[in-house]
Formats: C-alpha cells, sequence, structure tokens
C-alpha cells in the first residue's frame, strides 16, 4: 500500500479537514501592496531607505522565516478537494489581487512622477514594484489555469501589468506541454546558468506562444492579427494602460517602467530555472516524452513563501494536475525538494557557482549517480557525464 493510500484512508477516519492557512492566504492578497507601504514609512520617517522594503523583504525577511518555521507537511485529502474548489473565499482572493496590481503600479508610477526623488530612490522603487510584478506573473499563472471565462481574462488583465500577455498562452499550452524536456525552452538544463538559461526562455517563450496562436487562429479560419488573438488582448491593455502613464507623468517616467517591467520578467525566468533544473522525462519508443510525473518538478514546502504565492512552490502537483486550485495542491514523500523557498532560491540562482554547488549534487542524487539521465546542457554534456562518472558507476 502507498504513503499517499495510507495517508488518505487515514485522512477519512479522521475529523473533517481544516485548512489552517485558510486566513492567512490574505498574505497573497496584501502582497501587492508592499512598495506602496515601503513609500508610506520613507514618508512618515523620512528615510528614503524604505524604497527599498520590498527587495529586502523578499530576499532577507521571507527566506529568514521560511528557515524559521520550517516545511509545511500539511495536505488536504482527496475527499475535501472538491469542497474546497469550491469555497468561493479563496477565488475571490485571486480576484481582489488582480485590481491590487493595478494600484501598485499606478501609485508607485504617481509617486516617481511627481516627487522629488535621487536616481537611487526610483531605482529601489522600480526594483520593489519589478517584485510585485513577478508576482502579478504568479497571480495570471494561477487564474489562467481554471476554465471559467472570468478567471481566463482575470488572468489576461493581471499579466497585462508587466506586458507579458503571452504567458497565457505560451505556458498552458507550451510549458505543461513540453516540461522537463530539452525541447523547452522554459526548463533549464544540468550546468546552464540562469543568464543562458535566460537568453533561451525569454525570446523562446515569446516564439512558441506566436506559433501555438496562430495555428490555433488558423484552425478557426481567422487571421493571427485579429481581436481574437489572445495574445494581442493583453497587450493592448499593456500598451494603453502605459501609454496613460506616460500621458500623465511625461517621458521621464518610462525608465522606471522599463526597470520594473523587465525585473518583473526576471522574477519569471527566475522561477522557471529552478523549477525544473536538470530533470529529464523520459523519451518512450513512439517518440512521445513520458506523461509528466510530480517528480519532474522542484518542490518546495516552505511556510512563509508558499503563503504569498498562492503554493505556486508545490510545483509537483501544479504540474501533476494543472487545474488543481492553490488551496488544494498537496506534497507528496520522496519529490526533488528545494533546501528553501523561491526567494532565497531566486537570489542564489544568480550567483552560478553557488547555485552549482547546491544544486547540482542534488540533481546527480535524483538521477541515483547516472547523470547521463538528466536534462544536461548540450555544451556541457561530455564535461558533466566526465565529471559524475565515478559517482553513477
Amino acid at each position: 500500500m502507498t504513503e499517499l493510500v495510507r495517508d488518505e484512508m487515514e485522512n477519512n477516519l479522521s475529523a473533517p479537514y481544516v485548512d489552517k492557512k485558510r486566513y492567512l492566504w490574505l498574505l497573497s492578497l496584501l502582497w501587492p501592496s508592499a512598495p506602496i507601504i515601503g513609500i508610506y514609512i520613507a514618508s512618515v520617517t523620512g528615510w528614503s531607505a524604505f524604497y527599498w522594503l520590498t527587495l529586502v523583504v523578499w530576499f532577507g525577511v521571507i527566506p529568514l522565516l521560511d528557515s524559521v518555521l520550517g516545511s509545511d507537511k500539511n495536505n488536504p485529502p482527496e475527499s475535501a478537494v472538491e469542497r474546497l474548489d469550491a469555497d468561493i473565499y479563496y477565488r475571490v482572493l485571486t480576484f481582489l489581487t488582480v485590481p491590487m496590481h493595478y494600484v501598485a503600479l499606478f501609485a508607485v508610477a504617481w509617486v516617481v512622477g511627481t516627487w522629488s526623488l535621487t536616481w537611487f530612490d526610483i531605482l529601489g522603487l522600480s526594483l520593489s514594484l519589478g517584485i510585485v510584478n513577478g508576482l502579478a506573473l504568479n497571480t495570471g499563472h494561477e487564474l489562467g489555469h481554471k476554465k471559467t471565462t472570468l478567471e481566463k481574462w482575470l488572468a489576461k488583465i493581471v499579466l497585462a501589468v508587466v506586458g507579458y500577455g503571452h504567458f497565457f498562452i505560451e505556458h498552458n499550452k507550451g510549458h505543461h506541454r513540453d516540461v522537463a524536456t530539452p525541447i523547452d525552452p522554459a526548463s533549464s538544463r544540468f550546468g546552464e546558468n540562469i543568464y543562458k538559461f535566460s537568453l533561451r526562455e525569454i525570446p523562446g517563450a515569446w516564439q512558441r506562444a506566436w506559433e501555438l496562436e496562430k495555428s490555433r487562429l488558423e484552425r478557426k479560419g481567422d487571421s493571427v492579427w485579429s481581436l481574437g488573438n489572445e495574445i494581442l488582448q493583453p497587450m493592448m491593455i499593456t500598451l494603453t494602460v502605459y501609454g496613460t502613464l506616460i500621458v500623465l507623468f511625461g517621458a521621464t517616467i518610462i525608465p522606471f517602467l522599463v526597470i520594473s517591467t523587465v525585473f518583473g520578467w526576471w522574477q519569471l525566468t527566475s522561477a522557471n530555472y529552478i523549477e525544473h533544473y536538470g530533470l529529464l522525462r523520459k523519451k518512450l519508443d513512439s517518440g512521445r516524452y513520458e506523461r509528466c510525473q510530480p517528480y519532474h518538478s522542484w518542490n518546495s514546502n516552505h511556510r512563509a513563501s508558499n503563503i504569498i504565492l498562492f503554493h505556486l512552490q508545490r510545483h509537483s502537483d501544479h504540474h501533476a494536475h494543472p487545474t488543481r486550485r492553490y488551496q488544494s495542491l498537496r506534497d507528496f514523500k520522496d519529490l526533488p525538494e528545494l533546501p528553501s523557498g523561491y526567494p532565497l532560491m531566486f537570489f542564489i540562482a544568480m550567483f552560478p557557482p553557488i547555485w552549482f554547488h547546491i544544486m547540482n549534487p542534488r540533481v546527480v542524487e535524483q538521477f541515483k549517480g547516472h547523470i547521463s539521465q538528466a536534462n544536461i546542457d548540450p555544451d556541457k554534456r561530455e564535461s558533466v557525464i566526465r565529471q559524475y562518472q565515478d559517482k553513477a558507476a
């Protein structure tokens, strides 16, 4: 009998499942306001260092809380999933997060466009909003996997905040199909640093999204330039919003928009980089790859970061069951585990030697020493196999 079946039987015999994180999920809704909170504290204290508050919390405070609070092994039983999914409270939180991202964008843009700030202050606010923009992508990720028309449109609207509307197509129809294979631009390879990965992932994701949407529209007999194009729809929202900000505050707002947008993209690149690093689905005799399983993603159960990321870090269950809502995502035993939550892993990834030192042994262990079975950077394949050959033997 598997551990999962045993756990399920035990849960069914016990009291009805209660989500102990039910009200903590409100932090996912409040987190987009972090730059605004930093602005308020700076205005009250006169300390401009608080313009950088969001970055300090993201890269410093949350990893510390993850370390102190540890992992969350609490799983909703399958018998509770239908009830959890039907609970409108969880959906409302994701719905309300969408306007929160727009409030943050316009509030920070107003401060940058009207206050007398140094270039260092503006940089801090730009990067802080970039962190929040990354969370907008996460909100779009959660909503974009759902089946209702409302949630799909809310996904496009929130993705428009950061000018990454093609993610709606690329992630759902491209990444989930090709994940943990060499053909996926959004799956990082063993020995590939994040900077090399970004040069493959960002343009590759854009190209794949257009190819997928063009094929869909052609099957319907529509032009790729029609209003039915689900890449153009959020793009038009982005152009309208950013154009409005430039009209309101002048061309001086453009550097702020560029930095915050690109740094928001970098958060997605960081997530894609750490989520499937080196993991590989087996290629079958038919030429197709095996079905994606929970062990094809790196998982993290760290409490603090999972709360503000709508359980994104329970990525293994997400890829195995893409439409499962965040409150119902489960942890499994013996999954590839990240040593910390996403914020700290994002930071570590920016320093490739440290990343390789921490993660490469974990990939080798995952493949029981047979590193040739991993998804390896083709430019380094021979040297990697040579380096780990003794361990494999």
